[in-house]
């Protein structure tokens, strides 16, 4: 049979139970406090005030972004192409100031295909460009501004295209620049109709003339392909649901080629 303690026994032990409940009181507040303290600093430097956000071009691999979010990061990198009387978008892709955009957009320009082509990027600098690279065949282009802004963002190559995936695309249509359109990703591997391009990823986010070119990008802001066309049943050139972009993987492959664009009516 267990001793039945004494009350001054019971009430040490009362005493010590207190205490030690006390002592991890103290110490879990404390460390309520370090992780309130380290919140803070993390989310407004310290200062009471909000961090101003600073532009980044390399999200977090599984950071998934809304759609603001991926306009915001992606958005300094788009930039507008005026070739002759032909209206396009391009985006920077690499530090130099290299910009990919689809080579019907500047395909007419001249002879050589690298005169008459003005860019103006999102900070509002106007420049002259010339066409570095073309490949008609994937209907993609390479430029070379003559001038650059004072920041320069590329944005990010890569990612892949999965059916029913969330895209966006931003660009320029009828000259409505830095447009967003929102859709899904709804085919791929597909053929246009004229079967000059294959291998097109299908997407139903709108774009219209003025939007070839520019990059359709996945829910991290990841350019996932250059919008090069769209399905025009009516042939008014207009946004029936269904627009078509090379994958960037084969964007990026292409080098000089030959022969006419294909994928359906330009934009």
């Amino acid at each position: 049979m267990e001793r039945v303690p004494q009350q001054a026994d019971a009430a040490d032990a009362q005493g010590a139970v207190a205490g030690r409940a006390r002592r991890f009181a103290v110490a879990g507040g404390a460390l309520v406090v370090v992780a309130l303290l380290a919140y803070w600093l993390g989310s407004s430097g310290g200062n009471g005030e909000e961090a101003a956000p600073r532009p980044s071009a390399t999200p977090t691999p599984s950071a998934m972004l809304t759609v603001p979010d991926v306009f915001k990061r992606v958005g300094p990198s788009v930039v507008v192409i005026q070739a002759g009387k032909s209206l396009g978008t391009g985006v920077i892709a690499a530090e130099d100031g290299t910009i990919l955009t689809a080579h019907h957009v500047v395909k007419g320009t001249s002879n050589k295909g690298a005169e008459n082509v003005t860019v103006t990027f999102a900070d509002g600098t106007r420049t002259k460009a010339v066409v570095a690279s073309s490949n008609p065949k994937l209907d993609v282009a390479t430029l070379k501004p003559a001038k650059l802004p004072e920041i320069v963002i590329p944005a990010t190559l890569g990612g892949t295209a999965t059916v029913g995936v969330p895209v966006v695309a931003i660009g320029n249509p009828l000259g409505l620049t830095y447009s967003v359109s929102t859709g899904v990703v709804s085919g791929l591997n597909r053929t246009a109709k004229d079967g000059g391009l294959n291998g097109l990823i299908q997407f139903d986010a709108s774009v219209n003339p003025g939007s070839s070119g520019g990059p359709l990008l996945d829910a991290r802001g990841l350019v996932i392909g250059i919008v090069v066309s769209i399905a025009d049943p009516g042939g008014d050139e207009a946004f029936a649901g269904i627009a078509f972009a090379v994958p960037i993987g084969a964007a990026l492959g292409g080098g000089e080629g030959d022969g006419p664009p294909g994928g359906g009516p330009e934009i």
